[in-house]
């Protein structure tokens, strides 16, 4: 990811539809910072999102772990004069890991996934005798593979196999010595659940995590009904992308969503509903530290002392730190036309979540979140450095 410029904007981004699913309570909480008010927020959005360009954004507030505000401003589709609603269909991108996660974890609760088990155990044959993973044979690393060192980017592979020079999947490191932004590592945690258990993670993310919070507009694949309001993309020059239609299921991010149902699934995932006691505390709990000075390029070798003091870790499908307020946890989601970021205190249960069909939008998300938030200690230099 990149830290992107401040830019200005001629023309105004008027909000288009905003959700408030419950009054605000106004209350200052623990944390010590009072969330604003739905028409403070609103213009504050409005405010930074005409100085960065952004097309669309939206976003949802969750307090005490009940949903406050939900949003949405500007277009979905410039040329075409739609605009962006809290219904409308927004590509999810990374977010869907955390989803994928909370998934595998109900799992666990049940027996059927053991987090630290090798996946020379969870596969019915070797990792290297299947077609996407022959590059690994004569390498008997991937027998130390297990669902927590892939679900904590500890697996040592680059973020993509086409990111490498000859497109090979190789370890880069021993897995679990070092964090690594991997995507691969989620392929391999959705091959274990389909050959390993036989499910089949569209249908288990549908009924397990989107049926349980109600998110009726969210899919692992493409849905035909979500022509009817879904949103583009614009880039960092503003050049438009269509939506992708995802035609297969892909635990590092296949997910389609909209922001009412992000709001759903974050509360829920706050208030820990569907979890035990002992795998929500996993969930969240510093697993691995983090010692990169910067999330991506994910093989740089370069560290910052500065994380040790935030605690920077990885936990599963997310990164966790220490905030002011006490334990903290975050998830990015970006492509190219894609800026998306959730951002929760854990003991306050409140969250800020933000959609963008727009990548510039991430240029204002620290102000917005320090707006909403407060003073926090979310890392934004490791998260979107040039």
């Amino acid at each position: 990811m990149r830290s992107l410029p401040t830019m200005t904007l001629a023309t105004i981004l008027p909000v288009v539809l905003v959700g408030l699913l419950v009054p605000v309570a106004g209350a200052t909480g623990q944390g010590g910072h009072r969330v604003p008010p739905p028409d403070e927020i609103d213009a504050t959005a409005r405010r930074l999102m005409d100085r960065a360009q952004v097309q669309g954004l939206a976003l949802a507030v969750i307090d005490g772990g009940t949903i406050r505000h939900v949003a949405a401003y500007g277009m979905r589709n410039l040329a075409r004069g739609l605009p962006l609603t809290t219904h409308t269909v927004m590509y999810g991108a990374s977010l869907t890991k955390t989803a994928f996660a909370y998934m595998m974890l109900q799992l666990v609760d049940e027996g059927r996934v053991d987090l630290d088990a090798s996946v020379a155990t969870l596969l019915p044959k070797p990792l290297p005798e299947y077609d996407d993973y022959h590059d690994l044979r004569g390498d008997d690393r991937w027998r130390a593979l297990t669902p927590r060192i892939l679900l904590t980017h500890t697996s040592g592979f680059a973020n993509f196999r086409w990111l490498e020079d000859d497109g090979r999947l190789r370890f880069h490191a021993d897995p679990g010595t070092r964090y690594g932004y991997s995507g691969e590592g989620f392929y391999i945690l959705q091959l274990l659940l389909e050959e390993g258990l036989g499910l089949d993670v569209g249908r288990e993310m549908q009924a397990r995590v989107f049926d349980r919070f109600g998110m009726t507009r969210t899919s692992m694949t493409w849905r035909d009904d979500f022509a009817a309001d879904l949103a583009d993309g614009y880039g960092i020059d503003g050049a438009f992308e269509p939506h992708d239609d995802r035609s297969s299921v892909s635990a590092a991010g296949s997910m389609d969503t909209s922001i009412d149902d992000q709001a759903r699934l974050w509360a829920g995932i706050v208030r820990g509903e569907g979890l035990n006691a002992a795998s929500r505390v996993e969930l969240v709990r510093a697993q691995h530290p983090i010692t990169s000075a910067h999330q991506f390029p994910t093989l740089d070798a370069v560290t910052d002392d500065r994380n040790a003091a935030i605690e920077l870790a990885a936990g599963l499908g997310l990164v966790t730190f220490r905030d002011p307020s006490g334990p903290a946890w975050f998830k990015g989601g970006h492509n190219p036309w894609t800026g998306n970021m959730v951002i929760c205190l854990e003991r306050l249960q409140r969250c800020l979540v933000l959609l963008a069909n727009d990548v510039r939008a991430e240029s204002i998300y620290p102000e917005l979140t320090e707006a909403i938030l407060g003073e926090t200690a979310m890392p934004w230099r490791w998260e979107y450095h040039p």
